[in-house]
């Protein structure tokens, strides 16, 4: 059976061609739900018999256990239609529309909750412990890529609730990147050489970590998370799905098994992509496919015309 990796770009396009629309406009949820809306629009046409494990936030075009596809292929989808939607409303940079498919009851189910997570490149994979201190794991990731603890760059989301964890990276000599939002992306820009970050920390949402898992998978990189529950309700929500210690050190693999595809796409320009650019009667996008079948990391620059008398030549990437 051939792989369908290439085809969820679409997806991912089309969430970003309308998310991006929203640019600066200070709505937040108008913004994720042209997304939403774009990518069930795309995702509807494909061969695949697929239910939402961890949806959009906002609207109902893709909330969890919703199916989509024209049918076909049974898969589990995650998907953040804006992951960074804080971003396009302010206007920022580093949005982008993103989705992880996997074989149907394979991606780990996790209550809606913050989790603690540490995401690394390959390098470091094998270096990390969620449990340990800051100072120890940014030695040990310094010391894998053979360098010291001042040339280490970690992100983290700038919140209230890291201002201990910001004391103790410092403390430890690595450098801070704080990031507004866009864990995932940040996760992703740890695990890929050139970027120059490579510890992506800190307490964010389980649909997160869930969508890190996945990427981290392809990049050949490793992650750490644990469940960080608020209140007596969390914890029970946690046993509810089966987890019954909520302490428990989930890796890549406990979250994302088995052969997982994800694709992202740009909305905003930031590290990693770039963001879609409007021009005369087209628009340009910058995608991230990313397949464990097909054994590859794929960049792909794409041209969408809104009509079919082009006035807008095709032009290089520059």
């Amino acid at each position: 059976m051939s792989c369908l990796c290439t085809n969820y770009a679409k997806a991912t396009e089309w969430a970003a061609l309308a998310g991006a629309r929203w640019l600066g406009r200070a709505d937040e949820e108008a913004a994720e739900e042209s997304a939403a809306a774009g990518m069930r629009a795309a995702l509807n046409e494909l061969p695949i018999d697929g239910r939402v494990i961890v949806g959009a936030r906002a609207g109902d075009a893709l909330e969890p256990g919703c199916e989509v596809g024209a049918g076909g292929e049974q898969v589990d989808l995650a998907l953040d239609p804006l992951e960074g939607r804080g971003v396009v409303a302010r206007g920022g940079t580093g949005a982008m529309a993103m989705l992880a498919v996997a074989p149907a009851g394979s991606l780990r189910r996790l209550p809606d909750m913050y989790m603690r997570t540490m995401a690394v490149g390959p390098r470091a994979k094998d270096a990390i412990d969620l449990l340990a201190p800051v100072a120890d794991n940014v030695d040990a990731i310094a010391a894998s890529f053979g360098r010291t603890a001042a040339d280490v760059t970690a992100l983290v989301l700038d919140r209230p609730r890291h201002s201990d964890l910001v004391e103790e990276i410092r403390a430890a000599g690595a450098r801070i990147k704080l990031i507004q939002d866009g864990t995932v992306t940040a996760s992703i820009s740890a695990a890929i050489r050139g970027t120059n970050d490579h510890l992506a920390i800190g307490i964010g949402g389980s649909r997160q970590a869930l969508l890190t898992a996945a990427a981290l998978r392809c990049l050949g990189g490793g992650m750490q998370a644990q469940l960080w529950p608020t209140t007596r309700a969390q914890i029970d929500e946690a046993h509810a799905a089966g987890i019954e210690d909520v302490a428990q050190v989930f890796a890549e693999g406990d979250l994302a098994p088995g052969d997982v595809i994800v694709v992202a796409t740009g909305v905003t320009n930031g590290d990693l992509l770039r963001g879609v650019r409007f021009l005369a009667d087209s628009a340009r996008t910058h995608s991230l496919i990313m397949c464990m079948r097909c054994n590859w990391v794929r960049f792909s620059d794409g041209i969408h015309f809104f009509a079919r008398e082009r006035r807008e030549e095709v032009r290089l990437l520059t």
